[in-house]
């Protein structure tokens, strides 16, 4: 009995009392057209966001004329700490769907993906859009003298290749496709 009195007048913590937990990048998908209204209203309740905006010429039968619109269609970042609180209060806001990742419950995104996507825009590079390839996914060759070639994406030492297996020997080879534009089967 005296061992549990002990325990009972402990001190009961918790080790993320007193200890915020680090806020990490989210991204959010929105209702589609919907991605500065949400943007200005988790502003308003005090949320950092980051919405890559990009300029484009749309052309109508009497002019053109360049807007801004969201780089990624329906989805914006948002940077806070993983909590239950916080959670809530970005999912309340009219339009927002969900967090992106598993069971929506939202997977950090790394700070240097956010900082490379706001240094290609805020820098005006040149740039275009191109379709999520990941290492070991099949994909084509869509231009150039390997048009219609289709194999693996390997990536070795930071240069991509294409490895292109003969199945029936059991054999491959693989050809660097730097500058080549490729697109996943």
């Amino acid at each position: 009995m005296a061992a549990f009195t002990e325990l009972s007048q402990m001190p009961q913590t918790s080790p993320w009392v007193g200890a915020e937990p680090a806020e990490r990048w989210y991204a959010l998908q929105t209702r589609l057209q919907r991605e500065k209204v949400v943007e200005q209203r988790l502003m308003e309740r005090g949320v950092q966001t980051f919405l890559p905006m990009v300029t484009e010429v749309r052309r109508w039968s009497d002019r053109r004329k360049k807007i801004q619109i969201p780089l990624f269609s329906s989805y914006l970042f948002v940077k806070l700490a993983p909590s239950k609180v916080e959670r809530v209060r970005v999912l309340s806001v009219d339009g927002v769907f969900n967090f992106v990742g598993p069971r929506r419950e939202g997977t950090p995104i790394p700070d240097s993906q956010i900082e490379a996507v706001r240094a290609l825009v805020d820098g005006q590079l040149p740039w275009s859009s191109h379709p999520f390839l990941n290492i070991g996914q099949r994909v084509r060759i869509r231009s150039g003298a390997l048009q219609g070639v289709e194999g693996i994406l390997v990536s070795r030492s930071g240069e991509n290749s294409l490895v292109i297996s003969v199945e029936a020997i059991q054999r491959s080879m693989a050809v660097r496709i730097e500058g080549y534009d490729v697109e996943a089967v």
